[in-house]
C-alpha cells in the first residue's frame, strides 16, 4: 500500500547538487523534519496533547492551510481541540479543497470561494460530514503550525472566520451567533 509523504516534506529553502538522486532528495528533506520538528521538547509536548504522531502533522497540515498569520496558529489549534472534544465536525473549508483537488479550469489546487455544492463532496477528507482529522495531512505545515497543535492556546472558542478587512486574520468566537456577526456583508 502507498504512504504518502505530504506533512513530512518540512518547508524551506535547500541547497542541493543538480544531480541528486531522487533518494538523497527525499532523505534530505525526511533529515530536516527530523532535526528541526522532532526535538525532545515536541516528543514531551505531543506526548501531552494525546496525539500521534501523524494527528499532530495532520491538524498542523490543516492550520497551515487555514492562515499563514503564525500569532493566530495556536488559537486555532485550540478551536480543533475543542471541537473534537465535544465530538464536533470540524467543518473547516481547507480539507474539502483538498478533497477537490486540482480544478484545471481555475488552475488552482485550492479552490476558492466553495460552494455548497462542494461541500457535498463525498470524501474522507471532508470534515463537513467526517467527525475527526482528516485520514492524512493536506499540506506540508510550518514549525509554527507544528508548535500549535502541541502548544494550543486556552481558549472556549468553537468557531473563527475571515476577517473582512482584507487582513487574512480571523475572528474567533465562542457560540455560533457570534460566529454569524462576523460575516462580511
Amino acid at each position: 500500500q502507498w504512504m504518502s509523504l505530504e506533512g513530512y516534506f518540512f518547508p524551506g529553502n535547500y541547497s542541493m547538487k543538480p544531480d541528486i538522486s531522487l533518494e538523497a532528495f527525499v532523505a534530505e528533506i525526511l533529515t530536516r523534519f527530523k532535526t528541526t520538528v522532532l526535538t525532545n521538547d515536541f516528543w514531551v509536548q505531543l506526548k501531552q496533547s494525546g496525539l500521534t504522531l501523524h494527528q499532530a502533522i495532520t491538524m498542523a497540515s490543516i492550520i497551515q492551510r487555514e492562515t499563514l498569520a503564525e500569532e493566530e496558529m495556536p488559537t486555532i489549534a485550540s478551536v480543533f481541540y475543542n471541537r473534537l472534544a465535544i465530538g464536533m465536525l470540524l467543518e473547516t473549508d481547507p480539507t474539502v479543497q483538498y478533497a477537490l483537488g486540482y480544478d484545471a479550469t481555475k488552475n488552482t489546487w485550492w479552490q476558492s470561494p466553495l460552494t455548497y455544492t462542494n461541500l457535498e463532496i463525498n470524501s474522507p477528507y471532508n470534515t463537513y460530514h467526517n467527525p475527526g482529522l482528516t485520514p492524512g495531512p493536506i499540506s506540508n505545515p510550518s514549525l509554527a503550525a507544528l508548535r500549535a497543535v502541541v502548544v494550543p492556546a486556552a481558549t472556549d472558542y468553537l468557531f473563527f472566520r475571515a476577517k473582512c478587512d482584507g487582513s487574512l486574520t480571523h475572528n474567533f468566537s465562542k457560540t455560533y451567533e457570534e460566529h454569524l456577526n462576523f460575516g462580511c456583508e
